[in-house]
């Protein structure tokens, strides 16, 4: 028994009798690709996420965020201290949530 009968006892041979689809002429193709695209709206979350960055609702936490950098940037920091604030994200992103679902729909 050769090899590839032993292997061809466990897999099928499949056989190519379909017709080989033609291409399309070269003329078609452009008009049916500027049919297909479609225009990407427009990414509303970085306006939104500005706007309630610097509204009330999260004002305290956007000075204390700036306050922050400005220590680490004079060199008054901590070792390591990056002014990534987790409350100032929070903030910014509860009140993005609603303006942007209102936004898609």
């Amino acid at each position: 028994m050769s090899l590839s009968s032993f292997f061809s006892s466990f897999v099928s041979t499949v056989y190519a009798d379909a017709p080989a689809e033609e291409e399309k002429p070269a003329e078609e193709a452009p008009a049916e690709e500027a049919a297909e695209e479609e225009e990407e709206p427009e990414d509303v979350l970085p306006a939104l996420k500005e706007e309630c960055a610097q509204s009330s609702a999260c004002a305290a936490a956007t000075k204390h965020f700036q306050h922050c950098q400005e220590k680490v940037e004079a060199g008054q920091g901590f070792h390591g201290e990056n002014c990534i604030e987790e409350f100032m994200a929070h903030c910014v992103d509860n009140c993005v949530a609603p303006r942007l679902f209102a936004k898609l729909k």
